[in-house]
């Protein structure tokens, strides 16, 4: 009985690794996945071609790559999912540090695609964004260092967490990277929340980020340009915004019909940060509504299994994942829809990019593994602080 109430699976003796793998992983996340990364190859192959006649390549060289770095974050995603949460929480810390580094050292090495924004290291054949491989990293180690701050004799992690958060959101502000910024404070505020944190903490939390804002507001052209634009009543038709909302628009129920939009001959980004408003043009609200139910299905049933977790930092670091993933969906879809500012965040394994799809493979591997049926504690080694 208490096997049912709390999820514990026995080993199996002899078990070979793949079977016990696909016996203990949620099956229903993977496929939900493996869809999404086809909707995205589908939308790829509407959106991308203009852009690809335009720097004079391939019709089809975006898709292709889309192919490959996909491949390279599906297999990612497999291998994460099989480690244990111990591997994962060492694998996490380490990886942390390294992308901790990337950063400091990105003003110095770092290039900005002529976007206005150090971001990127180039490396000619591709490019590398740290930011996008710092975030399930960064959930990781905050989860770990929270979690040891329960233990008997355990150091104060609550409070390193939070100098840690303070000092990476720094760094992203310096790019500048507001966007990336936020979804840090709103990675560690899940994580803190999990844990307990008092609704006063939360609250004060909210508002340094208001405080941050208005600073940002009064001495960055850049971030007040954005907000300005949010705010106006009107918007630009010869803006991505603009192009955007009108094919949103176009769409309606069912689109205009494969390869009839227009909206990807105008929008320099129609492959990325603005794909959902390709698929709401030729496909309809019915493909847009189908790629948010699945977001919802995997970040729902996610933090279903975690509600299972007797271990702390399982429950603290699946939670941060899954939350990090749904919010970044929810902030490309709103950017598009225009209930958020413009960002330049793409939607996870749907838009075109390396670093994205590979550091979303490397996030949802980590939070199947998190998220596998495992044999539970004893209830009574819980009270006892084991």
């Amino acid at each position: 009985m208490t096997e049912m109430a709390y999820g514990s699976i026995g080993a199996v003796d002899g078990e070979a690794v793949l079977s016990r793998w696909w016996r203990t992983l949620d099956k229903s996340v993977l496929t939900a996945i493996l869809i999404l990364f086809s909707f995205g190859l589908l939308l790829g192959l509407a959106s991308s071609p203009p852009l690809a006649e335009k720097n004079g390549l391939s019709p089809f060289y975006y898709v292709n790559r889309q192919a490959i770095f996909g491949s390279i974050a599906l297999f990612v995603l497999v291998a994460f999912s099989m480690m244990s949460s111990k591997v994962i929480r060492r694998l996490g810390v380490i990886g942390f540090v390294f992308c901790f580094v990337a950063l400091i050292l990105l003003p110095f090495f770092g290039t900005d695609f002529g976007k206005g924004a150090v971001r990127w290291y180039g490396l000619g054949f591709a490019s590398v964004q740290p930011s996008e491989f710092l975030k399930p990293c960064f959930i990781v180690t905050v989860a770990w260092l929270i979690s040891a701050n329960s233990q008997i004799n355990g150091p104060p992690g609550r409070l390193w967490s939070f100098f840690l958060t303070m000092s990476v959101v720094a760094l992203l502000i310096i790019q500048p990277d507001f966007g990336q910024a936020c979804l840090i404070l709103f990675g560690w505020g899940v994580v803190y929340f999990v844990a307990g944190a008092s609704f006063i903490l939360l609250a004060a939390l909210a508002l340094m980020v208001l405080l941050a804002g208005s600073t940002a507001y009064s001495f960055s052209e850049h971030f007040a340009k954005r907000i300005d634009g949010f705010l106006s009543s009107d918007i630009d038709p010869r803006t991505q915004l603009g192009y955007a909302t009108n094919a949103i628009q176009e769409g309606g129920f069912f689109g205009v019909g494969v390869g009839e939009g227009q909206v990807k001959w105008s929008l320099p980004d129609a492959h990325t940060d603005f794909i959902i408003s390709v698929a709401a043009e030729e496909y309809g609200l019915l493909l847009v509504v189908s790629i948010l139910l699945l977001y919802t299905w995997i970040v729902i049933i996610s933090l279903i299994r975690l509600l299972k977790e007797r271990d702390e930092f399982n429950r603290l670091a699946g939670s941060g994942l899954a939350a990090m993933f749904g919010i970044q969906a929810i902030i490309n879809v709103g950017v598009a829809v225009r209930l958020l500012p413009a960002k330049g965040m793409t939607l996870p394994f749907v838009s075109y990019g390396g670093s994205s799809i590979i550091a979303m493979g490397i996030t949802v591997g980590m939070l199947l593994a998190l998220t596998r049926n495992r044999p539970q504690k004893d209830i009574g080694d819980i009270f006892n602080g084991n």
